[in-house]
């Protein structure tokens, strides 16, 4: 959602917040703003726009070294605009606050901060925030910031500052990611690590009820009724290269060609020398999974299309049921869960609001819980009962590509897992299995590595304003993915769809300036999507076929084809999703758009 940064240190203040909201932007572009400790008060400045609108500002503040706080907003509460963005000052200006989350009680909040006097200059949620520990405020900013908290519901990450104790950050943490780094002489505080990893990669994760007093040198952290509380420094497993585009022209077409990276990292090192599959994060779970009878993913967006992808291929290898749900309709229908069903989530951040809500659902059912994420020490990692961590490594395109992947290749091993640890696999099937996996590296390499035919597709349809793909069996999940893909950063409307549906409703959609999209692959129900494309031929609609290598049948009744190599019926997903991906990519930068930054998308979703 938005990006918080806030420092203490030597540094140039002003330009140390300036970078780390450039190694934020990803997580919202809306409106902008700095708020610095400066000549016993506080100097604001915020602009509505993305951060090329904020950056001719800093010339006007310090250049010396400082305290100061830092914020890119998404919009929830209150449109884009200057007044609305962050940071928020108290009545006197004395105090400012940089906020994630929503107050939900916000209104109920402000009517009674302006019964007593109070004047609001924004129309946000947030400003309640600083309203409320203005009143509290008795020269102690943390003692403030704890007697303001439980008055609000809601999800918070908050940093505060006062003009009244240079040097000094406050942060508060609820159901929204804050952490803190921790550098020589120098201290952050940032709702993501990339803030501060040019500087550090020493870190702590702040917890629920977590509230945090930083200065230079010093932190201490305390929970809501003022005890002291200890929490464990972790270090970033990558560094700064990691966030830089490396030569190409948008961090999501770097991320499409580091697939192949991504998913052997997934795989990588795990088989033991006795010929069995070992995911050394789940060694020391706190839940027998022989004793599971029934497994439910929860999930969101690309990483709902990955949980579906497992499905396919974990209930022949495990022989139990597996569900698939949107998170947010699985909290919201309070489904009946027991010990022994493992309710597995799907989240790169591992901070997705209405996942980790699901969680917590299962939790109080007493469910087991196992997390698939790809952030190391995320929320969803740490309250879950077990973790599988993916290694794709930072992702900063909001659109999700090698994470995908990523996700994909962590669910096929949980899926042997499973089945070997309940004693359905053969130690032999599951060593080849996982050397065939490993060996989709280079199939997907091959992918990457000729895309003339994906860029002339693109060329050809990227002016039509509709999409249909079609996908049967496990091929139906990735039609959903492109889709999606295709939406997000085109703005093109486009529709996954079981290709066995479309005459229940789709078809009526078809014309000749309709593409349609068939994933049509040498597998068992080749004969059935050749069916539904003469279908769509019938209508006039072109055809784009992505088909099997050396498939000349197929080039009879379609306009496009898009080819990839042969692999096994079960494992087509991985090797279409990069060409996919591309097409995506291709149609959208031909229209013109902003790959990395899609309108109104944000990368992490940290509210409901």
């Amino acid at each position: 959602m938005c990006g918080i940064v806030g420092y203490t240190g030597p540094r140039p203040v002003a330009a140390t917040l300036f970078h780390g909201l450039r190694r934020l932007e990803y997580r919202g572009y809306d409106s902008a703003g700095l708020g610095i400790q400066e000549d016993g008060g506080i100097r604001v400045i915020k602009r509505r726009g993305n951060l090329d609108h904020l950056e001719p500002l800093l010339g006007d503040l310090p250049g010396e070294g400082g305290t100061g706080i830092a914020h890119t907003r998404w919009a929830t509460h209150g449109v884009p605009s200057t007044e609305n963005a962050h940071p928020h000052l108290d009545c006197r200006g004395r105090i400012a606050v940089v906020h994630n989350g929503i107050i939900e009680n916000y209104q109920e909040l402000e009517r009674g901060l302006t019964s007593r006097g109070h004047r609001f200059r924004s129309r946000t949620d947030t400003e309640v925030l600083v309203h409320l520990v203005e009143e509290n405020y008795r020269g102690d900013l943390l003692e403030a910031v704890r007697a303001a908290m439980p008055k609000i519901r809601g999800t918070y990450a908050a940093v505060f500052l006062s003009a009244d104790e240079p040097g000094v950050l406050v942060g508060a943490r609820k159901d929204s990611p804050l952490l803190l780094g921790l550098g020589e002489g120098e201290n952050f505080l940032a709702s993501a690590t990339l803030a501060f990893l040019d500087f550090t990669r020493r870190a702590v994760s702040l917890e629920n009820g977590d509230l945090v007093r930083v200065t230079d040198d010093d932190w201490v952290i305390l929970d809501i009724n003022g005890g002291s509380v200890e929490r464990k420094v972790f270090e970033v497993p990558f560094d700064a290269t990691a966030v830089q585009k490396g030569g190409y022209s948008d961090f999501m077409l770097k991320e499409i060609h580091e697939q192949p990276q991504a998913w052997m990292d997934t795989l990588r090192g795990r088989m033991s020398p006795g010929n069995r599959l070992r995911i050394e994060e789940l060694e020391e779970d706190r839940f027998d999974l022989r004793e599971i009878n029934r497994i439910i993913f929860v999930s969101c967006g690309t990483s709902y299309h990955a949980s579906l992808l497992g499905r396919y291929v974990m209930e022949g290898w495990m022989d139990i049921p597996v569900e698939v749900d949107i998170s947010s309709e699985f909290y919201y229908r309070a489904p009946k869960l027991d010990p022994r069903c493992l309710v597995v989530a799907v989240s790169q951040s591992g901070e997705t609001a209405d996942t980790m809500s699901a969680v917590r659902w299962a939790k109080r059912c007493g469910a087991p819980t196992l997390a698939v994420v790809n952030v190391v020490g995320s929320m969803m990692a740490r309250e879950s009962d077990g973790v599988l961590y993916t290694h794709a490594g930072p992702e900063i395109g909001v659109a999700a590509t090698k994470t995908f992947l990523a996700q994909v290749a962590a669910v096929y091993l949980l899926g042997l897992y499973l089945g070997q640890e309940r004693g359905l696999l053969e130690p032999e099937f599951v060593r080849h299995t996982l050397r065939e996996l490993e060996d989709l590296t280079g199939r997907i390499e091959e992918v990457l590595g000729d895309t003339d035919t994906v860029e002339r597709c693109a060329d050809k349809y990227c002016r039509c304003e509709d999409f249909l793909f079609l996908g049967r069996n496990i091929n139906y999940p990735l039609a959903m993915e492109a889709a999606l893909k295709l939406k997000e950063i085109s703005y093109i409307h486009a529709e996954g769809y079981p290709a066995g549906e479309m005459k229940h409703g789709p078809i009526a959609l078809l014309h000749p300036g309709f593409p349609v999209v068939a994933l049509i692959p040498r597998d068992s129900v080749y004969e059935k999507m050749k069916g539904n494309v003469e279908e769509v031929r019938a209508r006039q609609a072109p055809v784009i076929a992505v088909a099997t290598q050396g498939d000349a049948e197929i080039r009879s009744c379609c306009e496009e084809v898009i080819y990839v190599p042969e692999v096994k019926p079960q494992y087509y997903p991985v090797v279409m999703a990069p060409a996919l991906q591309l097409f995506a990519y291709h149609v959208a930068k031909m229209r013109g758009c902003n790959v990395d930054q899609p309108r109104n998308l944000a990368k992490t979703v940290t509210v409901e």
